[in-house]
């Protein structure tokens, strides 16, 4: 077996070798179990490893290797919370990497069933979808806002592979892009800093007010802001489907764009957290080299580069906060977000308001394409579901969470809507939400 995460190893994709390190693992996590309350994976694996009297992860089939590996939807807390990690332990156990190489290795294999690669071509080009569908956003938006179990939903279910039962976010009629381009420009008159904003396919094409505020509220504190032009998808639905090849293409070309941006002054803002932690952590892996470590290096969450602001020496946050401000707020903290080990930046800025927080760390079990795939909806919906028990218990004034698909999971269950922190922070400097 060869311990190994890089997708340019000879034997990243061998498919003995990829099975012989999953049995040395899967022994490895079935010794430990200090995280088997992150995702159904670590209580399946647990199970299939019991059945054996002398509990031998070799005694594993292919197929029940599989199913852990197709449970697992990339949260990337066990990450986080294993001390056999690589760097720490000479063991080198990353688990989230190994699931993508799995995955990588099946897809090169061609053991991934048609009807998977079909929702990964639909629902992987988010670019091209998002153009057509901005531009036809009626029809669209009535179509996958259909009632869930309906006729209409399971005939979209049934060729694109898109859960029937799933609450879909809805096409914006404007781009983020198109608005920003078309805005009266302010002038900045004492500079703090210099930022290009990487939408995020979410905001560019679905939720263009998350962007509009964040536009609004860096420059309330004189921030100039660009889009950081040439940048494309992040490809996370490539990475996470196991098209690595796909992935490394898309991820070269927004690093050199994003690259380029940097050397241009300017450090990169970015208002989802998967998208994020695949320009701080995937490029470096993947892509690498220097202008992948630049970019990785220079790129901030939303609230992260906001808090920066508020405690460097220099520069400074505006906390005039004359606007509404909701006396509780109970703020779900994304996973792609905590990954990322920055701490409670979102958290942390709506505290300055004056807010009292509840913080919320329940997955929602989304993970993008994973938890809106029909195959997955027994198994991502009841952590759905938990998440909302929890926030319901709550009983906030308001709820905010940093990524609009856990947002819409919050909202599938709840029926609330959540707001992106960065919305509630423009609404209390008395920044009205623009449609």
């Amino acid at each position: 077996m060869t311990i190994t995460y890089d997708p340019n190893h000879p034997l990243y994709l061998d498919e003995a070798d990829v099975r012989d390190e999953l049995t040395r693992v899967y022994d490895l996590c079935h010794g430990c179990r200090l995280c088997f309350k992150y995702c159904t994976s670590f209580p399946t694996l647990f199970s299939y490893v019991d059945q054996h009297d002398d509990q031998d992860a070799g005694k594993m089939t292919p197929a029940q290797q599989d199913q852990v590996i197709d449970e697992c939807f990339q949260c990337k807390l066990c990450y986080i919370n294993c001390p056999y990690i690589p760097g720490l332990h000479e063991w080198a156990l990353d688990f989230p990497r190994l699931m993508l190489r799995a995955d990588a290795m099946r897809q090169a294999t061609k053991q991934v069933p048609l009807r998977k690669r079909v929702t990964t071509t639909v629902m992987g080009h988010t670019d091209a979808l998002g153009k057509v569908a901005t531009t036809i956003s009626p029809i669209m938006n009535k179509a996958m806002g259909a009632e869930a179990g309906s006729a209409v939903r399971k005939v979209i279910e049934k060729t694109a592979g898109v859960s029937s039962q799933r609450l879909l976010p809805p096409f914006a009629r404007t781009r983020f892009s198109t608005w920003f381009k078309k805005r009266v420009k302010p002038v900045i008159a004492k500079r703090q800093g210099k930022v290009a904003i990487f939408p995020t396919c979410l905001v560019e094409y679905q939720e263009p007010g998350i962007g509009k505020d964040l536009v609004k509220v860096y420059e309330k504190n004189n921030v100039e802001c660009s889009i950081a032009e040439g940048a494309s998808c992040c490809g996370a639905p490539y990475l996470h489907s196991g098209d690595v090849e796909h992935f490394k293409k898309v991820g070269a070309e927004n690093v050199k764009a994003l690259a380029n941006a940097v050397r241009q002054g300017n450090e990169i803002v970015v208002p989802q957290p998967t998208c994020g932690y695949i320009l701080k952590k995937d490029y470096v892996d993947y892509i690498g080299g220097p202008d992948a470590e630049l970019v990785a290096a220079n790129t901030y969450d939303a609230a992260e580069y906001l808090m920066r602001l508020h405690k460097s020496e220099g520069t400074e946050l505006n906390t005039d906060f004359v606007g509404e401000v909701p006396e509780k707020i109970t703020y779900h903290a994304p996973c792609h977000l905590r990954a990322q080990n920055i701490g409670m930046k979102s958290r942390d800025l709506l505290k300055l308001t004056g807010s009292k927080i509840k913080l919320i760390q329940t997955c929602s079990g989304i993970d993008g394409m994973w938890g809106l795939r029909a195959e997955n909806a027994e198994l991502s919906m009841p952590i759905a579901k938990k998440l909302a028990a929890e926030i319901t218990a709550a009983e906030g004034d308001e709820v905010a969470g940093d990524c609009h698909l856990a947002n819409t999971a919050i909202t599938e269950q709840t029926g609330k809507t959540p707001s992106h922190p960065l919305q509630l922070l423009a609404r209390a400097y008395g920044i009205p939400a623009e449609d």
